[in-house]
């Protein structure tokens, strides 16, 4: 099976990073405050989700459910479904698709009526966590809200053997200044000591660095 473009970017990176070698693993000096532990509905998403290139859209027309269906959306960004060979999906709400192919429709239908569903989440670059380099299975993950350092590493099955965990760093964009701000990372305290101080939120298109140890 092909790897998503995602999957083998992360990959890549990694790789790159971890030839750096030491420079690779240099401290930042910058901290990020603990998280706080929240129930799934004490707080909501800041954002709304945006489709991304291969994730499983179901297209619902009401009184016309042939004109809808299944389909995932492709690298391109592109979904083809009855009566639309090409429409662009990726970058849109799910609403602003619904709308999309509502209008498409229109020619061929009297007031459709159209509803987009996301079954299966990849999420654009911008709303992914990244974490590559020394861990069980480097990955590009879909945020969610109130996601957590803890919940990136479960995802990825934890440190590798040989992961410099406590010497970790996390790149994230600064959307205000459009710089890039570096912080340090104790993931090995956090997953081998349970030290809940190490937890931190993560944001929407934090990439997680994780050298390997020199011993």
């Amino acid at each position: 099976m092909r790897k998503p473009a995602s999957s083998t970017l992360a990959l890549a990176l990694g790789a790159a990073v971890l030839a750096a070698g030491p420079a690779a693993a240099a401290r930042s000096g910058n901290r990020l405050p603990p998280a706080s532990f929240v129930g799934s509905d004490d707080a909501a998403p800041t954002e709304k989700y945006v489709i991304g290139a291969l994730d499983q859209l179901n297209i619902f027309v009401w009184r016309n459910t042939d004109l809808g269906g299944k389909v995932q959306v492709r690298p391109d960004g592109m979904i083809t479904t009855p009566l639309i060979p090409d429409l662009q999906a990726a970058g849109k709400t799910p609403a602003q698709l619904a709308d999309d192919i509502r209008l498409a429709l229109t020619k061929y239908v009297d007031d459709p009526r159209v509803t987009v569903m996301v079954e299966s989440f990849q999420g654009s670059f911008s709303q992914q966590v990244r974490i590559v380099g020394a861990t069980e299975k480097p990955a590009s993950i879909p945020y969610r809200a109130n996601m957590t350092l803890l919940d990136a590493m479960i995802a990825v099955g934890g440190l590798s053997e040989y992961a410099a965990g406590n010497k970790a760093r996390l790149i994230r964009h600064d959307r205000s200044t459009g710089t890039q701000k570096e912080y340090d990372l104790k993931i090995a305290r956090l997953l081998k000591k349970g030290d809940t101080s190490a937890n931190v939120k993560l944001e929407p298109g934090d990439v997680i660095i994780i050298p390997e140890s020199m011993f």
